[in-house]
C-alpha cells in the first residue's frame, strides 16, 4: 500500500511541476510577445524638445541627403565620384542605407511614398529608434542619461558614423579632400555646440 501511495504522490508531483512550468512558459511568451519593439518616430518628433539641435541638424548635408539622390542634384560632385549625375538614385538600396533613416532595418525608411518622414539621415540614424526613449523623456523632462540609454538611446561613436562616412562611400577624401571625415569636428557642427537642456 505504501508503494502505491508514493507512486501516486510522485505522479501528482510530476503533473504539478509540468503544469507550473507550462504556465511559466506561457506567461514568458505573452510578456515577450506583448513587449513593443522600438520604432522610428522621425525628426519632427525630436524637434519639439530639441529645437536648437534640430535647427542645427537641418543646416547639415545629412538633413538634405535624400535630395542629393535625385537626378541632376550635385552633378559636379557625382561626376568627380564617377557617378552618373543624370540618374535617379532615390530607389537605389546602396545609396538609401546612408541617405535615409535606417533603410533596411525594421521600421526604417522603405520608400519616399511609404515613409516620407524618414527621408534624409535624421536623429535616429545616429541615436537609434526613438519611440521608447522618447516616452522616458516625455514622462520626465529631467531624465537621466542612463534611463534613456536603458530605453534604447544610442550614443553615437566614430564607428557608427564611418558606416556611411567611410571608404565605401563614393564621396570620400580620395575623390575630394572636403569629404575627409573628422568625427569631433562633425559633432561640433551638428549639435554639441548647444548646452543640454538638463545636465545628465
Amino acid at each position: 500500500k505504501m508503494k502505491i501511495y508514493f507512486k501516486e504522490e510522485k505522479r501528482m508531483l510530476r503533473k504539478a511541476v509540468t503544469l507550473l512550468l507550462s504556465g511559466m512558459l506561457i506567461m514568458l511568451f505573452i510578456s515577450v510577445a506583448g513587449a513593443e519593439s522600438p520604432t522610428y518616430v522621425g525628426a519632427s518628433k525630436c524637434k519639439a524638445c530639441h529645437i536648437k539641435q534640430f535647427n542645427s541638424w537641418e543646416q547639415t548635408p545629412m538633413a538634405k541627403s535624400f535630395e542629393d539622390l535625385k537626378a541632376g542634384a550635385k552633378a559636379e560632385e557625382k561626376k568627380k565620384a564617377g557617378i552618373d549625375p543624370n540618374k535617379d538614385y532615390t530607389a537605389d538600396k546602396n545609396c538609401l542605407k546612408c541617405h535615409t533613416t535606417s533603410y533596411g532595418k525594421p521600421g526604417g525608411f522603405k520608400t519616399i511614398a511609404d515613409t516620407p518622414d524618414l527621408a534624409g539621415a535624421q536623429c535616429e540614424s545616429c541615436h537609434g529608434p526613438g519611440s521608447e526613449y522618447r516616452k522616458v523623456m516625455m514622462k520626465n523632462p529631467k531624465y537621466k542619461l542612463d534611463e534613456v540609454k536603458a530605453a534604447g538611446l544610442v550614443i553615437p561613436s566614430e564607428k557608427n558614423c564611418t558606416e556611411c562616412h567611410g571608404a565605401d562611400s563614393p564621396f570620400n577624401e580620395k575623390v575630394d579632400a572636403k569629404y575627409k571625415f573628422n568625427f569631433k569636428e562633425r559633432l561640433k557642427k551638428t549639435h554639441e555646440q548647444f548646452p543640454k537642456k538638463y545636465q545628465h
